[in-house]
């Protein structure tokens, strides 16, 4: 019975543009749909295991090529047994990256180390940064044209360094690189909910800035639907909830984890909207960490527009609250220093 619950789940949600998250639409005929390989480097990972499951399960996926330092041809064999269109390929090593990579259309990166009690994002930039730029090199070399989706922390400098690496292959693509900043709207829309005392999955909270601490800025003021009840105080709280969910999850598990569940499901729906838009679904809008003129800042998350060629359009802010206008201009200097921390990184190493 558990099982055919979940099959009913995975075969009747529908999404609605970036104003729910339901995942896995099977109202498609897979045999209409295009060719499509994705990639997921850090596939043995905590969040790349479950991202390797939603993905296997998503009909808009033909292809599913998993890559770690080791452990993904056991991931590859167990999600290959699930009957879904996807055919599997695990490779493990740095030898077979670039087979794992030829031909995607999209490559997730979630490869490195989660962040553990006590650990800072500088803690995690030491680690993840050399990770993220000799993949973003494999990338360059093998598969130039793919959507990169990056997960790995802190992406506020992860995806600066991705940029600076294809820039210096001369492959770089400003529409083709996104920070994945899904799980700060999904916290934003769970959290908004509870509180309006709304429905969750009619709820949309754009959220914008970048993807971490302060700098995440959820904008509250154009929630929808829209609530009345909501105090100054209960728009505070439910930003900074939103701003320290990750160590609310990092100290709930105690040092046995992050957030790798929630995260995979984020980065599922992020890629299922890139997907999409390469196959020319129109009016796809999610927020993404992008190179942006929205603000000074060479970088910065807001709505985008996706399509074909993957950024089709990078939407404004919109109005915006005192308090939000506030949390934008305190946010500025951390983004700055952690978006230049990342282009330093890549020009000196």
């Amino acid at each position: 019975m558990m099982r055919a619950s979940l099959l009913r789940c995975a075969e009747t949600v529908q999404r609605r543009g970036s104003s729910s998250s339901p995942l896995i639409s099977r109202s498609f005929s897979s045999g209409s749909l295009p060719d499509r390989k994705v990639a997921i480097l850090g596939a043995a990972g905590g969040i790349g295991q479950p991202l390797s499951l939603l993905l296997k399960l998503n009909p808009l996926v033909s292809s599913l090529s998993l890559y770690d330092i080791a452990g993904t041809p056991g991931v590859a064999a167990d999600v290959s047994h699930i009957n879904t269109r996807a055919e599997v390929a695990g490779y493990a090593g740095e030898e077979q990256l670039g087979k794992a990579l030829e031909g995607s259309d999209v490559v997730i990166i979630p490869a490195g180390v989660p962040r553990k009690p006590g650990m800072t994002r500088d803690d995690l930039f030491n680690i993840n940064a050399g990770i993220v730029k000799s993949l973003a090199a494999a990338i360059a070399k093998y598969c130039p044209n793919a959507l990169v989706n990056m997960i790995s922390n802190p992406v506020n400098s992860t995806v600066p360094i991705a940029a600076e690496v294809f820039k210096k292959a001369g492959t770089y693509d400003e529409k083709k690189l996104f920070g994945v900043t899904t799980l700060d709207v999904l916290r934003a829309k769970t959290f908004y909910a509870a509180k309006a005392k709304v429905p969750v999955e009619e709820v949309n909270v754009p959220v914008v800035g970048g993807h971490a601490g302060i700098t995440i800025l959820p904008l509250f003021s154009q929630a929808t639907p829209a609530s009345n009840s909501l105090s100054h105080e209960d728009i505070k709280a439910l930003t900074k909830r939103t701003q320290d969910g990750g160590t609310e999850v990092v100290e709930a598990k105690a040092g046995k984890g992050s957030a790798t569940l929630s995260m995979a499901y984020a980065g599922a729906i992020f890629a299922e909207a890139c997907l999409k838009g390469l196959n020319g679904v129109p009016d796809v809008i999610e927020c993404s960490f992008v190179q942006s003129h929205v603000t000074e800042l060479p970088f910065f998350a807001s709505k985008v527009r996706l399509g074909k060629r993957g950024v089709e359009e990078v939407l404004g802010l919109g109005p915006l609250s005192d308090f939000e206008k506030q949390g934008l201009e305190g946010l500025k200097s951390e983004l700055k220093s952690s978006i230049e921390k990342g282009i330093k990184f890549a020009s000196e190493n």
